[in-house]
């Protein structure tokens, strides 16, 4: 995966999870597997908009449904989330050298008699 296809799935992805009831279904799906009428009773969110949400996660790959008769059966995809793990992680090194960068200043500002001699 190139950088350029990582920046397209992390948008995707945050976009979708950027609506606050789609972040609460994730949550509730990290959990386990849940079936629409069940995510509706533990988010208290009429199943017609539970649906609505679930389809955002799906076609952003979020979410992966299994049919059960008639009910559907709704999974959290681990793949989204890693494809995020490692766009993340060309950040972490910045906010590290920044954090390092604050700590030496910090100690400096501590120990003042340091730079006087």
């Amino acid at each position: 995966m190139n950088s350029n296809t990582d920046r397209q799935l992390a948008a995707s992805l945050l976009q979708a999870l950027s609506e606050p009831n789609r972040l609460h279904i994730v949550e509730e799906l990290r959990k386990g597997p849940l079936t629409v009428g069940e995510l509706a009773d533990r988010l208290n969110i009429r199943q017609p908009q539970v649906s609505k949400h679930l389809r955002v996660l799906y076609d952003s790959g979020i979410v992966d449904v299994q049919a059960d008769a008639n009910r559907r059966i709704y999974n959290l995809k681990p793949e989204p989330f890693l494809g995020l793990h490692v766009w993340l992680e060309g950040y972490r090194s910045l906010w590290e050298e920044k954090l390092d960068r604050l700590d030496k200043y910090l100690q400096e500002l501590q120990n003042p008699s340091n730079d006087r001699d």
